[in-house]
């Protein structure tokens, strides 16, 4: 019996031209840090770094300390000061890439439908980002993170999609078991791997 619906936030509940937010994205980022002294292309390469670190995390540390590790490993130690500065980004001049977005009335109406349903519903946004920015995506269709029970973020998980380990510790931190629950995603490697733990899954287009 299905009672939990997992959503997948980036192509599913928020279009997005991937290409084109992750460019608007770097750009951001890089204005933003760039005052302090560092160099753009530096900057953007030691991200990116970050992020296949914590794609590859195996679940022995979170996926924020993941990135941070391999952050300042590239940038030098006293970048791990600028991470307020990363999150007031993320709360407010990341809002520029919203640009790459499209809008998703159907968001809104899909996740109030199944609540008034008694669904349990769940945010399976693959944690390569802080809360606050998955908090500022989630504004861009409507959302908020109160309007779920779990949301994964790179401060909560120690794992990444298409990793099957990352929805086993979805089910682990939820108390949920694999046949209560249904992902709902758009990548046909990413949401599929949610099948490895027994989660059914529907692709939308």
């Amino acid at each position: 019996m299905i009672d939990t619906i997992l959503f997948d936030l980036d192509g599913t509940l928020l279009p997005m031209d991937n290409d084109i937010f992750t460019k608007g994205y770097f750009k951001g980022l890089a204005a933003e840090l760039i005052p302090f002294g560092y160099d753009a292309g530096t900057l953007v390469d030691a991200v990116w770094r970050g992020t296949a670190a914590m794609v590859k995390n195996d679940g022995t540390e979170t996926n924020a300390k993941r990135f941070w590790d391999t952050f300042a490993g590239e940038m030098g130690e006293e970048v791990l000061q600028l991470r307020p500065v990363f999150d007031g980004f993320y709360a407010n001049e990341f809002h520029g890439a919203k640009a790459a977005c499209g809008e998703n009335p159907l968001a809104r109406r899909a996740i109030d439908g199944l609540k008034a349903k008694g669904y349990d519903v769940i945010l399976a946004t693959n944690p390569i980002f802080p809360l606050v920015g998955v908090e500022t995506r989630l504004s861009w269709v409507g959302l908020r993170p109160e309007d779920f029970s779990y949301i994964t973020a790179y401060e909560n998980s120690t794992t990444c999609k298409p990793n099957p380990a990352y929805y086993a510790e979805i089910l682990r931190n939820t108390g949920k078991r694999p046949q209560e629950c249904l992902m709902v995603g758009n990548d046909a490697t990413e949401d599929t791997a949610a099948l490895e733990q027994g989660i059914g899954v529907y692709l939308v287009t």
